[in-house]
């Protein structure tokens, strides 16, 4: 890895945020948009309308959400802002250990899922209370000690990257997104000083109008688009084992299934079981000529696989024996056969280029720097441990193994930068992992 790389020397941003704007000639009117140059003298940001600062036009903006190099996702999550400005809020949804929501647009449509980072498992804003009963009861057991706590949302958006640079295509597509709700769970601070705003700003603008902020605070998450018509696959699967498959329908079922084999062990996925990833089973029937005769002629059935609930994924190490965290697809009938021509032919020449590894790390990088809570060196082990999976999928797909032959090679952990000993062997965990 060279010098240019984030893994080795720290990346300094130069960002200037003095901006100029010419002063508006005229007289001024009530509620009209007015931008302060942020060199005058008596001027501050505090003085400049909320009218402006409220839409995000200000360049010094944190919370703006900006994707140049997805205005579909952007277009989508401007429709979840405006929905929640003319108040149709995210739904919280029942299940799981966090705080998690459904985003809907305009006419009610559910368009994405919505994980804040404060909301996670271990978040202290957490709604659901058994992490807390977890916590109180059984504090030995609290927690993943293999993973960075409460940086779910980052791995969600992470793993979508890695489905992104694969090509993989079985990720709903996942970034970093900021959003207010009042369906969220804030603490009572931020919702009185919210309604204390709100009051200032009708009953004395002048005073109301000098608030960085009206409305509750914004919330950092994950956002991932939504999947309609999938079902647990699960409840596929049991389907499936009643009413077997035709020959090339089970075909494109494999070739789906191992590429979720790949996604789970490159980011070693320590939250996978049937439950938490989908199949859409599409048999349709062609009825056009439904009138002329009493054929109908049935399409072949298409199936599709999107990999959700990817947050509890790049631990900093390898799971320990006791609490081992394993893959729930390897006791499928699809983990015991070898890895075919066509994952190979996809996934093998990008592992084996040190510059597609190399931009990787850069992009999770850029992605997992973000956090508040940022910490280089966690950073460098999520990357060794990455490193060592990828090593061993690599050997794996060279060798046509099956996915349970993967899973029962021993850990590794690949440091490039600071060990000398480039590759260190864990202890063998193949007998976590069910039996061939």
């Amino acid at each position: 890895m060279d010098e240019t790389s984030p893994l080795v020397s720290p990346l300094q941003d130069s960002i200037d945020y003095n901006y100029c704007q010419s002063e508006a000639s005229g007289p001024r009117t009530p509620g009209s948009v007015v931008r302060v140059s942020a060199g005058s003298p008596g001027r501050s940001r505090e003085r400049q309308p909320l009218l402006d600062r409220d839409r995000g036009n200000s360049p010094r903006d944190p919370h703006r959400n900006e994707f140049p190099d997805d205005p579909e996702f952007r277009e989508i999550v401007r429709k979840a802002e405006q929905a929640i400005e003319e108040e149709i809020f995210p739904e919280r949804i029942c299940q799981g250990s966090s705080g998690s929501y459904f985003v809907k647009d305009s006419q009610g449509k559910v368009i994405g899922v919505f994980k804040p980072k404060t909301e996670e498992p271990y978040g202290q804003l957490n709604p659901k209370w058994t992490k807390w009963l977890q916590k109180l009861c059984c504090p030995c057991c609290f927690g993943r000690d293999c993973l960075v706590l409460n940086q779910g949302y980052l791995s969600e958006a992470g793993a979508s990257l890695v489905d992104q640079k694969l090509e993989l295509n079985i990720v709903p597509r996942t970034k970093v997104v900021y959003l207010a709700s009042d369906t969220f769970n804030y603490n009572a601070i931020d919702r009185v000083k919210s309604r204390g705003k709100r009051l200032a700003l009708e009953k004395v603008p002048k005073v109301g109008q000098r608030f960085h902020r009206i409305g509750l605070p914004p919330k950092v998450g994950s956002f991932q688009l939504f999947v309609e018509d999938y079902k647990d696959a699960d409840y596929w699967l049991r389907r499936f084992e009643a009413e077997p498959l035709p020959e090339n329908t089970n075909r494109q079922l494999q070739l789906q299934f191992e590429r979720l084999v790949v996604l789970d062990y490159i980011i070693r996925n320590t939250d996978r079981g049937n439950d938490n990833w989908l199949l859409k089973y599409d048999c349709s029937m062609d009825t056009e000529g439904k009138r002329d005769t009493d054929w109908v002629v049935v399409k072949e059935p298409i199936i599709r696989l999107a990999a959700i609930d990817n947050g509890l994924a790049f631990p900093i190490k390898h799971p320990d024996s006791w609490r081992a965290y394993p893959f729930y697809w390897v006791w499928l009938s699809q983990a015991k056969v070898p890895f075919s021509q066509e994952i190979r032919d996809l996934v093998l020449p990008k592992l084996a280029d040190p510059n597609f590894i190399k931009d990787l790390e850069e992009d999770l990088y850029e992605l997992f720097k973000k956090d508040p809570g940022f910490d280089r060196g966690q950073f460098h082990k999520q990357i060794a441990v990455m490193r060592g999976q990828i090593l061993n999928l690599s050997q794996a797909l060279k060798e046509s193994k099956t996915p349970l032959h993967l899973v029962q090679m021993p850990p590794v952990i690949v440091e490039t930068a600071r060990a000398p000993q480039r590759a260190n062997k864990e202890p063998d965990c193949s007998s976590l992992v069910g039996p061939d």
